[in-house]
């Protein structure tokens, strides 16, 4: 009797050691589950916390460049309200610091780099040429490039110019008039816009002297008929910071000759997002009668409503989806022609 009693005692025993593992092991796999649901709810809250500042503070960036935008006026000196309307970059004159004195302030998206090379070319040849070739200047998005050519030699008569081209297209001549002979200073200075022709990364200047300019200045190269320098510079889009939304302003300043200029080197700049998404447009412009303008010329002379655009999203990888922000202005001061 005594061994059966014992046996039963240790059976008895085990089962309640069984039992003890077996609802350890259900309350371990329990508290995994329901941490893992406690984390993941967490996760969601937060990454909708942090969502809802991102909405926050692009509200606030649009709500502050739609009263500077419905106040655009003329520049200090005398530029129209909108100097460019483009697609991801609109830039106009607008008194932000309620100081008396009109701002130029640039909304734009992503990264604006701008660079800039020079070369010079001299023939010495009676009424010759020189060409520069420039090349894969542009590491990002090309927006604008300008082109300021000078020249020097044998130009002091109307019929001794140089006549500039760029990929074989006539851009103008330079010094059919108030230039002098062997100056030995770059005269006849113009700027061009040449975006369109550097859109390929590449541009083949010539400087082309008519055939009276003759061999016979000696400034910087003996003998020469004919000098040329040129000067580009571009601004480009860097893909690297695609989503930032910026600001920039640049205060009025007094020039050169008591002339009140907007100094680029000036210009601050504010990141007011850093989580815009947008595919399409983030400006779109336009006219009296509500039909969209796409062409860029016309957005400047007639634009009077433009709509701000912003997909919004601090992470498109997880939940929330992607919050929409659209708000349109009317510009009240441009000039109805």
């Amino acid at each position: 009797m005594s061994k059966r009693k014992k046996t039963n005692q240790t059976a008895e025993k085990s089962f309640t050691l069984i039992e003890t593992l077996v609802t350890v092991g259900v309350f371990t796999l329990m508290l995994t589950m329901t941490s893992g649901f406690i984390m993941k709810a967490y996760q969601v809250y937060g990454y909708t916390w942090r969502q809802s500042l991102v909405i926050a503070e692009a509200r606030r960036g649009v709500e502050t460049m739609i009263k500077e935008i419905r106040e655009a006026r003329q520049g200090e000196n005398g530029s129209y309200p909108i100097e460019r309307a483009g697609d991801k970059e609109f830039i106009f004159y607008s008194d932000t610091d309620n100081d008396g004195q009109t701002e130029r302030v640039r909304y734009f998206y992503g990264t604006v780099s701008s660079g800039s090379q020079t070369q010079n070319c001299v023939t010495f040849s009676r009424g010759g040429s020189c060409s520069v070739n420039f090349a894969n200047f542009y590491t990002g998005t090309p927006k604008t490039a300008q082109l300021k050519v000078s020249v020097e030699g044998d130009l002091g008569n109307g019929n001794e110019y140089a006549q500039i081209t760029a990929d074989g297209i006539t851009l103008g001549n330079l010094c059919r008039s108030g230039c002098s002979d062997c100056a030995a200073t770059w005269q006849g200075t113009t700027i061009y816009d040449v975006t369109t022709a550097a859109a390929d990364n590449a541009l083949l200047l010539v400087a082309d002297a008519t055939s009276t300019v003759d061999p016979i200045c000696n400034w910087q190269e003996p003998n020469h008929a004919l000098k040329a320098q040129f000067e580009l510079s571009w601004t480009e889009e860097i893909s690297d910071a695609q989503h930032e939304l910026k600001k920039g302003v640049i205060k009025p300043a007094v020039g050169t000759g008591g002339k009140i200029e907007y100094p680029p080197d000036q210009e601050r700049i504010t990141v007011l997002s850093r989580y815009i998404r947008n595919a399409p447009p983030i400006f779109e412009y336009f006219d009296a009668d509500g039909n969209k303008i796409t062409d860029y010329p016309a957005r400047l002379a007639d634009t009077k409503v433009m709509k701000v655009y912003l997909i919004v999203n601090a992470d498109p990888n997880r939940p929330p989806d992607n919050f929409e922000l659209e708000s349109s202005v009317q510009l009240r001061n441009l000039k109805s022609e």
